[in-house]
């Protein structure tokens, strides 16, 4: 559906991007994760054409994004774009007219829209008395007034409540089920797990992995365990099976072989009479992925 080919911005002397690549498939739910700067809102942008002084190509379908191609594309950034002193169903209008919609074909899906963001009861209210959650879902809806086949999303979950946050997923999934192609921009890890297919890790401007999160998992990390016992005595041999390191009062020990590792610590405890507090198998997480390829922690 869409393909990044050695795109490069600056910002004067500073780089922004720097030679990004990316395939992304029709119909799926693809992430673009990294810490706040690295290099995502700018990419997000240069997907939606909002930006369009840069080196490199962009390709839907391989074709060059022209008007026609922008009709496919919908954009939701980071910041709220709303007019506060107008209802949720003229904002909404607004952004139906920018895309060509007009009479009964645009009320129609204004209010089709307002039931999938979750707020049908409150078209007529201004947005000036929406919560930050309420306001977040409307900002998606106008994106969404074109039916479009591409959506890019940036940062949308940043700040709202949980009720909203549920809401989006559930258009997310919708979205997916109608074939649309989206692409999620976060920084909150767990969102990424939850709902894409695939991703790609952006710090300071590169990405520095992409693929499927199964893949991702398998490919840069192990399998752990979680060592916690009376003066946490442990085996003499356990550094065989892994990595050790210090953690919450215990022990964590990555490992490809985490069964044997715990049947090791578990004979050991009984050998020798030491109460086990805790033994568990700790499943690798996307974080850990990236704190394995760049060194550090995601940070706001």
């Amino acid at each position: 559906m869409l393909t990044v080919n050695n795109v490069q911005k600056h910002y004067g002397r500073m780089q922004a991007l720097k030679d990004i690549s990316l395939a992304i498939q029709d119909g799926i739910c693809y992430g673009l994760v990294g810490p706040n700067g690295a290099g995502k809102s700018t990419l997000m942008k240069i997907l939606a054409s909002v930006i369009q002084d840069y080196r490199g190509t962009v390709h839907i379908k391989a074709s060059t994004i022209d008007r026609k191609m922008k009709e496919q594309i919908g954009y939701i950034p980071q910041e709220i774009c709303l007019e506060q002193t107008l209802s949720a169903l003229d904002n909404l209008y607004f952004f139906g007219r920018l895309y060509g919609l007009n009479g009964k074909k645009l009320k129609n899906r204004a209010n089709e829209v307002l039931i999938d963001i979750g707020l049908s009861g409150r078209g007529k209210d201004k947005v000036i008395s929406f919560s930050g959650g309420m306001k977040r879902r409307l900002n998606i809806g106008c994106a969404l007034m074109h039916a479009p086949k591409i959506i890019i999303m940036d940062e949308p979950t940043v700040g709202i409540d949980p009720q909203s946050r549920r809401y989006i997923f559930q258009m997310i999934e919708q979205l997916r089920q109608k074939g649309c192609t989206i692409i999620y921009a976060s920084h909150y890890m767990e969102e990424v797990e939850q709902l894409c297919d695939e991703v790609a890790f952006i710090d300071q401007g590169e990405i520095v992995e992409n693929g499927s999160i199964e893949s991702l998992l398998q490919k840069n990390v192990s399998p752990s365990i979680f060592i916690k016992g009376e003066n946490n005595n442990l085996p003499d041999n356990i550094r065989k099976f892994g990595t050790l390191e210090s953690k919450d009062g215990g022990y964590l020990l990555a490992t490809d072989t985490p069964l044997a590792a715990m049947e090791a610590v578990l004979n050991h405890c009984k050998t020798n009479n030491v109460q086990l507090e805790q033994l568990e198998l700790v499943q690798p997480r996307l974080e850990d992925v990236f704190f394995s390829l760049t060194g550090s922690q995601l940070r706001d």
